[in-house]
């Protein structure tokens, strides 16, 4: 009987830069899932920084499609010097928004939900 070995299932791998509201430390990192990642910087800021460095702020990030082509792409990344990471961010970036807002966004719209629309009041 022969022995079936299911394909790896290809999940997204991203390479990222968060930052805080100061811009003065730039973290590189990796993961999975933004989402789940940016919400556990904004659920213990303090854990790795002090409370005037909370990296809330996802400025840049690249979606890879394999673990070994984003671990490569986050050693390449964190040998950056800090002018590089700063021009890499400002080249798609420009005004270092945080960019968890069009995440949050399209998880809405992959995951069907409708948005809650609020009725617009009529000035009288």
């Amino acid at each position: 009987m022969p022995i079936l070995i299911k394909p790896a299932m290809k999940t997204k791998k991203f390479v990222y830069l968060v930052t805080d509201r100061n811009r003065s430390c730039i973290h590189v990192g990796m993961s999975t899932d933004l989402m789940k990642t940016m919400s556990f910087y904004r659920q213990m800021p303090n854990l790795f920084f002090d409370a005037g460095q909370q990296l809330t702020r996802l400025v840049y990030f690249e979606e890879l499609n394999s673990e070994s082509s984003a671990l490569e792409r986050f050693n390449l990344i964190s040998k950056f010097t800090r002018i590089q990471k700063d021009r890499m961010v400002r080249s798609v970036n420009p005004d270092w928004i945080d960019l968890t807002i069009g995440l949050d966004f399209e998880q809405i719209l992959i995951s069907g939900m409708k948005p809650v629309h609020m009725p617009v009041s009529t000035l009288s």
